[in-house]
C-alpha cells in the first residue's frame, strides 16, 4: 500500500482515503465511521461503503505511525458489517409456495384481462374487414389453398432411394405385374 510523504502530512484519515482511492472506484468511500488506536502506533479506521450490492459493508484500513515518520498503510479491505452476511428469515416451503401460486394467479388474471381487451378490439376489426371483402376474393383464396394441398400429395410416395437414383443418372422403372392389384382403395363387394 502507498506511503504518503511530503509537507508534514500526518493525518491518518488522509492516508487511509488515499489508499482506498487506489483500490476502489471513486465515490465508493463514505464517511469515517470509527477510529481505534493501539499503543504500538497502529490505528484501525472504518469508512462507510457506498458500493451498490454491498449494503452493510465498510472499508477497513490499518495505518501504522512511528514517531518521526509519516503514517503508512498496512492493509485496506472491504469488510462485512453486522448482519451483512445474514440470510433473510427462513420462510416455510408451504408459505413460499402459496405466495408463488398467488403471484402466478395474479399474472394469469392480468394477462387474461389484457387479452380480452385486445380480443374485443381485434374481433371488431375482423368483422369490419370481412364485411368489406367481396365474395370473389374468398373463392380465389380457396383455389390457392387447394393447389397447396395437392402439391404435398405428389411427393409422399417418393423415397430417398429413388431420389438418389435420379441424382445418379436416372431411374429404371419396373412395370407393375398383373398379379399385383393396383392400389385403388378398398375392394368393392361383388354384387351377386
Amino acid at each position: 500500500m502507498p506511503e504518503v510523504a511530503g509537507d508534514g502530512v500526518n493525518d491518518q484519515e488522509t492516508v487511509a482515503r488515499a489508499a482506498l482511492a487506489e483500490i476502489s472506484p471513486p465515490g465508493t468511500v463514505g464517511a469515517l465511521l470509527e477510529r481505534t488506536s493501539q499503543d504500538d502506533g497502529m490505528a484501525q479506521l472504518s469508512f462507510a461503503s457506498t458500493l451498490s450490492g454491498y449494503p452493510g459493508w465498510h472499508w477497513s484500513v490499518s495505518v501504522a505511525e512511528i514517531a518521526g515518520e509519516e503514517p503508512t498503510v498496512l492493509e485496506a479491505e472491504l469488510m462485512p458489517g453486522d448482519g451483512a452476511l445474514l440470510a433473510p428469515d427462513w420462510v416455510p416451503w408451504a408459505e413460499r409456495l402459496e405466495d408463488y401460486r398467488a403471484a402466478q394467479a395474479a399474472i394469469a388474471a392480468e394477462a387474461a384481462e389484457h387479452a380480452d381487451d385486445e380480443g374485443d378490439d381485434d374481433a371488431d376489426d375482423l368483422d369490419d374487414a370481412l364485411d368489406d371483402d367481396d365474395s370473389d376474393d374468398d373463392d380465389s383464396l380457396d383455389d390457392d389453398d387447394s393447389l397447396d394441398d395437392d402439391s404435398d400429395d405428389h411427393f409422399e410416395d417418393i423415397d430417398e432411394d429413388e431420389l438418389a437414383a435420379v441424382a445418379a443418372g436416372g431411374v429404371d422403372e419396373e412395370p407393375e405385374s398383373e398379379d399385383e392389384p393396383a392400389d385403388d382403395g378398398p375392394e368393392q363387394p361383388d354384387e351377386a
